[in-house]
């Protein structure tokens, strides 16, 4: 590295706010596993598990397919994140940005970056969405439905953007200030989770497994505009829910600063806390809601009944209930505007980690003004994952298989390239033939996630032999 370089690294690192996003975490900024647990917790017993939960409700699945999908499909997410994205951080201990960088090019990355950061900025918006429907409880705010698209008035605009002013700022504190709020609110979000699912278990008559089991049953005809969903679709849809986190290795941006991989394990916390538990009681919260009169009046119309996180939990435990909700968003919210303000920052890198994370949060604000985002959260998340993902097999693939594949590590970065072909014809390719077939074929998306990875990250190694062998 020349002097001039090494300097102008510094002044980045400097402007960046000590975030390291542009050099490896010093062994002195490593943090023990106990960090990434609260993290953890917090992220995924969150707002999104108030809106999932109720949306399986809604796809007429059964007992079984819940209960053991979900069980399943979360033990592979968390496998994934341990043998795969927190092996990696570890060994590399740099943001994904700066990463891709060092494979792709400058310019390629830039491309990448921004759809990343805006994807992150929707699923945040989805959050405050959430809290908005807690907040605007005492303020007798109409609650947006399963149907909206669009804000229903000037109460909930004037929630939704307070609620992401104070998120933001939160969020530009930067790493350490949001695993501080995590592990400050985790406990309280997965204690309202329980009160809640208990509270639910009463109202429904519950008085034994069977009674629990029957909840679901053998399944039953998906609400109007829902599809059904089998025990493959719970499996792979809660595998991918995060597929952009972890086989997409968003969070090698968290796990960098980790002093062992095995802290990757934490990630069952979030996984059967919030994944599990939370989405089950969040479920049990709508089916007391599916009961009453006015959704019962609102189904024989042919309509869902509403899911707004907000009333559903203030229905059951009052007002420990909005607050519930209100962290809940909170908590998801913070990390997934920490991460897209690192993806801003690898485009504009010597703009300050706090005035990226600033942008993240105005656009993630102006997302939660529209309900659709957490309405079609289900749809939403397995779009997300399916576009992020097969990125990440491209540093799994090189990381893991570069020797036998005959390939250099950090090849754009060696050559001095700026726009490595090799990864945008490995990701397209990809990516288009396993999109058309799901659009043509009318196949779920999550179901076509894998092998659309798989083959990236084969179609990189390749690739990458063939133009590396023609240019040297």
């Amino acid at each position: 590295m020349s002097q001039n370089h090494q300097e102008e690294e510094e002044v980045i690192e400097k402007l960046a706010g000590g975030e390291f996003e542009r050099e490896p975490v010093p062994q002195s900024n490593l943090k023990s596993w106990k960090s990434f647990l609260g993290m953890y917790a917090g992220e995924h017993a969150a707002g999104t598990e108030f809106v999932i939960g109720p949306l399986f409700l809604t796809t007429g699945v059964s007992a079984f397919d819940l209960i053991i999908g979900l069980l399943l499909g979360n033990l592979m997410a968390v496998i994934s994140w341990r043998f795969l994205t927190s092996e990696i951080a570890v060994k590399r201990r740099l943001t994904l940005y700066y990463q891709l960088e060092k494979i792709c090019g400058k310019k390629l990355v830039v491309g990448y970056n921004l759809a990343n950061g805006i994807l992150f900025c929707f699923l945040a918006g989805a959050m405050i969405t959430v809290s908005a429907t807690a907040v605007g409880i005492p303020f007798d705010m109409e609650m947006p439905k399963l149907t909206d698209t669009m804000p229903n008035g000037a109460t909930w605009v004037i929630i939704v953007i307070g609620i992401g002013a104070i998120i933001s700022l939160i969020a530009s504190k930067g790493y350490d200030t949001v695993s501080k709020a995590a592990n400050w609110m985790s406990p309280v979000i997965v204690l309202a989770f329980v009160a809640c699912g208990v509270i639910a278990l009463q109202q429904l008559g519950v008085g034994s497994f069977k009674d629990f089991w029957n909840i679901w049953g053998e399944g039953g005809e998906p609400f109007p505009g829902q599809i059904k969903y089998t025990f493959w679709h719970v499996f792979f849809w809660s595998w991918f829910a995060n597929a952009a986190m972890h086989i997409g290795m968003s969070d090698l941006s968290v796990f960098r600063f980790a002093k062992k991989a095995s802290s990757g394990w934490t990630t069952a916390a979030g996984m059967y806390v919030g994944h599990y538990m939370a989405w089950i009681a969040a479920a049990l919260l709508y089916a007391v809601y599916v009961q009453s009169p006015e959704a019962q009046a609102l189904l024989a119309q042919g309509q869902a009944p509403n899911v707004a996180p907000g009333p559903l939990a203030y229905n059951a435990i009052g007002v420990f209930g909005i607050i519930a909700v209100v962290l809940a968003g909170w908590t998801t919210a913070n990390p997934t505007i920490y991460r897209a303000g690192l993806a801003f920052q690898a485009i504009m890198p010597k703009a300050s980690t706090f005035w990226v994370t600033i942008l993240a949060g105005s656009i993630a604000t102006i997302a939660g003004l529209f309900p659709a985002f957490a309405m079609k959260l289900l749809d939403f998340v397995a779009l997300y994952g399916f576009i992020l993902a097969p990125v990440g097999a491209v540093i799994v693939f090189e990381h893991f298989f570069h020797k036998q594949a005959g390939i250099a590590q950090n090849y754009a970065e060696l050559a001095n390239m700026k726009f490595n072909k090799s990864v945008l014809l490995a990701w397209g390719i990809s990516f288009g033939l396993f999109y058309f077939i799901s659009v043509q074929f009318d196949v779920f998306l999550s179901f076509v996630t894998l092998p659309a990875w798989l083959l990236c990250g084969v179609l990189f190694l390749i690739l990458s032999k063939y133009s590396q062998k023609k240019m040297a």
